[in-house]
C-alpha cells in the first residue's frame, strides 16, 4: 500500500486590519437617533434648572410685620420671650426661629441688655 496525498485547497483567510485609532479622530459616533436623544435630555435638564427657582419672583415684597422692641433681661432665654409671644396653637419653636431669622442672630444666645424685635399681633 502505498500512500496517496490529494490536493487540498485551502481557504483563504479574512484578515481585517485594524488601524490605529488616529489622536483626532473621535471615539464615538452618534447616530441621528443618538443626537435626537441626546439633545432632548439637554433641553430636559434645562427645562428643569430654570423652573427650578420659579418659587420666587421678582419684585414681590414679604408682608410687612408689626414689630417692638424688648430688653433682654438677665437670665432670660429666647424660648421664654417666644412663648409669651405664641399663639395658642402654634409652635413655640417656629416663633424661636421667626426670632432669630427676624432678628438677624447667629444662634439662641442672648445677652442681657440686647434689644429685640418681637412680631406683635
Amino acid at each position: 500500500m502505498s500512500a496517496m496525498t490529494y490536493p487540498v485547497e485551502v481557504a483563504p483567510r479574512v484578515v481585517s486590519r485594524v488601524s490605529p485609532r488616529r489622536a483626532d479622530a473621535p471615539s464615538m459616533r452618534l447616530t441621528a437617533r443618538g443626537r435626537a436623544v441626546l439633545i432632548a435630555l439637554v433641553l430636559l435638564v434645562a427645562a428643569a434648572w430654570t423652573f427650578h427657582g420659579s418659587g420666587a419672583h421678582a419684585g414681590t415684597a414679604p408682608a410687612a410685620v408689626t414689630v417692638s422692641a424688648v430688653t433682654v433681661a438677665p437670665g432670660q432665654t429666647l424660648w421664654q420671650i417666644a412663648s409669651t409671644i405664641t399663639e395658642p396653637g402654634e409652635d413655640v419653636r417656629d416663633v424661636v426661629d421667626e426670632l432669630i431669622a427676624l432678628n438677624g442672630l447667629a444662634g439662641a444666645d442672648l445677652q442681657a441688655g440686647q434689644q429685640l424685635l418681637v412680631p406683635q399681633d
